[in-house]
């Protein structure tokens, strides 16, 4: 059991059977009656954020989430299947499970399955990721003032904003959480 006054961010928590993790939490202490904890929790099964105040003396369940190494293999249709690499064994997850979070990530790279009692709810890709850029327009000279972008595409598929002096056939350094260019490789 977790009280409300412990809540920090990324937190999981057990409410009315349904697992939530804590986006954000702030405790307020109004000059007139009693504080308390104002959170924003997000439904890691459905994906779905609520807002939710507590008393900070309030307990809930501590959700116990499993995150374990698995190396994505490939797709086939809808299902996405991961390889455990310890004892080979092989598991199948749907596109609803796996969402976008595999938006920047190769085939054979490590990837962290979530689940809650055996349940797979989600994938975290890794932070951040190198790849090549397989299509993207010429940069033109005397436009870096501003810091400028250009779309490219990259080997999964996915766009992304460049500086113009990157070039088709770069490799660059993406931060996958947000889809941002760091650096070129």
């Amino acid at each position: 059991m977790i009280s409300a006054g412990d809540f920090r961010n990324g937190v999981t928590i057990e409410i009315e059977g349904n697992i939530f993790q804590i986006i954000e939490f702030q405790h307020v202490k109004p000059g007139k009656g009693a504080a308390f904890v104002r959170t924003k929790l997000k439904n890691i099964k459905s994906g779905g954020v609520v807002e939710k105040t507590f008393r900070p003396t309030e307990k809930c369940p501590q959700a116990r989430i499993d995150r374990k190494d698995m190396q994505y293999l490939y797709n086939d249709g809808d299902l996405y299947y991961f390889m455990d690499v310890e004892n080979y064994e092989q598991i199948a997850l749907s596109k609803e499970a796996i969402g976008d979070a595999l938006t920047f990530v190769k085939e054979n790279e490590m990837c962290k399955v979530c689940s809650h009692n055996g349940n797979v709810f989600a994938v975290e890709p890794p932070l951040f990721v190198e790849l090549v850029i397989t299509e993207t327009e010429p940069g033109f000279k005397g436009d870096t003032a501003t810091g400028a972008t250009k779309p490219a595409i990259v080997e999964t598929g996915a766009k992304v904003s460049v500086p113009l002096f990157v070039d088709q056939g770069d490799t660059i350094k993406i931060d996958t959480r947000t889809g941002e260019y760091l650096s070129r490789v």
